[in-house]
């Protein structure tokens, strides 16, 4: 185990080091979210009620997302392990008394928090002191702060963890460019890093949650901006035994208001055309 920890501290120090680079990106991170907060506040100005999420809710999930981008970033891979197994360098790391997987989750695992431990306080400090409603709120209460740290943790894991199959996928191909813009793509649309995954459609949402991708940026940033909660404390009783994934609760609400809406519309229907019925004998 202490060797492992001593990769994951050179590691972890090495990315300290680059202290400009961390504030280039914490300035175009802020501008980013800010810009896609004013985006998405141009639609709200239609009504916030036609949205699957309150302004503040969403406000609070794309300064999160920014804050953790370091550790949540899908297209970042480790370039010097790219570079030995492309360069046969690999071999001398098999030679190492160690577990290879282990050695890579590690050194991953520091660089992107190394990376956060510069970036995430001060967004969240400035977006903090933002004018409402364009500012990151705390928690709805300390369950969910509670919940979104375990979430959080386990998702950096899963992240680690998918990154990790890119890299053994490079044994088997010429170059990792291909599989790496295909994870890429396919991590960062159904996470949720693009839109929030409760803007698609219902049918869309049920196999974005019950795929891994989304416990990395979606389901915590929603657990943090209360979104979950409050869709849970919404929905009717008969949703409770439905749905799939952390938000599946939520799908059923939506369902069963169609349904419910649908149904009152038949039998309005019905109900006028037996009344024009009855009406049809004493008009002759």
């Amino acid at each position: 185990m202490k060797k492992y920890l001593s990769f994951f501290r050179i590691r972890f120090i090495a990315g300290l080091q680059y202290r400009t680079a961390a504030w280039a990106g914490m300035a175009t991170q802020f501008a980013w979210g800010g810009m896609t907060i004013l985006m998405f506040w141009a639609f709200y100005q239609n009504g916030e009620n036609r949205f699957p999420m309150t302004f503040p809710e969403l406000s609070s999930y794309i300064w999160m997302q920014q804050a953790f981008l370091a550790m949540f970033m899908a297209w970042f891979f480790d370039p010097e392990i790219l570079e030995s197994i492309q360069s046969g360098n690999i071999a001398y790391e098999l030679c190492r008394p160690c577990d290879l997987y282990t050695m890579w989750f590690v050194k991953n695992m520091a660089i992107r928090l190394a990376r956060t431990l510069l970036r995430c306080l001060p967004i969240l400090l400035v977006a903090a002191f933002l004018p409402a409603p364009f500012h990151i709120t705390l928690p709805p209460d300390w369950t969910a702060g509670l919940l979104f740290l375990i979430s959080v943790t386990l998702g950096f894991l899963v992240l680690i963890s998918c990154s990790m199959l890119v890299y053994i996928s490079t044994f088997y191909t010429i170059s990792p460019m291909g599989i790496r813009i295909i994870a890429t793509s396919v991590a960062e649309f159904f996470s949720g890093a693009l839109i929030p995954i409760p803007f698609f459609p219902d049918a869309l949402q049920r196999l974005m949650y019950a795929l891994p991708f989304a416990s990395t940026q979606s389901t915590p940033f929603l657990i943090y901006a209360g979104h979950i909660r409050r869709t849970a404390e919404h929905r009717p009783a008969a949703g409770l035994a439905h749905g799939i994934g952390p938000c599946g609760p939520y799908f059923d609400e939506t369902g069963a208001e169609k349904s419910d809406r649908a149904r009152r519309v038949t039998d309005e229907a019905v109900f006028q055309i037996r009344r024009h019925a009855a009406e049809i004998p004493n008009a002759v």
